[in-house]
């Protein structure tokens, strides 16, 4: 049997992921969880601040298949409804700025501390690895928290 399926698990109904620009770790991570579990959930990300696309970014989610060039970087303002069961912030300022907006809200904050490889100095190729790590990093802790596994591995 091949294919991807989810677990037995109860999967939030919409999340959302923060970070601090929206321009490499929340979309990785919105793409990355939209890739994994198709139309069984809702998933959208925000930054504290939109800032312009990141090359790295596209290209390390390209090598994985995944397209953010269609992703517009915005804010937890820019949101036109609030709706989520479930906020994960990768940045601290993200996080901070998550537990102030849901304040009055019923919904689970979750902090996964996440590595901002936009920092990493270095030749191109040392650029690239750091991104690909926090995409990997990612794609496991989203497989982890919301119980993906391939079928057939019983």
């Amino acid at each position: 049997m091949s294919g991807d399926a989810l677990q037995d698990k109860a999967l939030p109904r919409a999340i959302l992921f923060a970070c601090s620009l929206n321009t490499v770790r929340s979309p990785m991570a919105e793409a990355l969880t939209r890739f994994l579990f198709g139309h069984a959930l809702r998933v959208e990300s925000v930054g504290l601040r939109a800032g312009e696309p990141d090359g790295f970014a596209i290209c390390v989610m390209d090598e994985a298949g995944l397209n953010l060039l269609r992703h517009s970087p915005r804010t937890f303002e820019d949101l036109e409804e609030f709706d989520f069961d479930l906020v994960v912030t990768l940045s601290p300022e993200a996080h901070h700025k998550a537990l102030e907006f849901t304040r009055d809200k019923a919904v689970v904050v979750e902090y996964w501390p996440t590595m901002d490889a936009t920092g990493i100095d270095g030749a191109r190729e040392q650029k690239l690895e750091a991104y690909r790590a926090v995409r990997d990093g990612l794609m496991s802790r989203i497989k982890h928290r919301f119980g993906w596994r391939p079928i057939g591995n019983d």
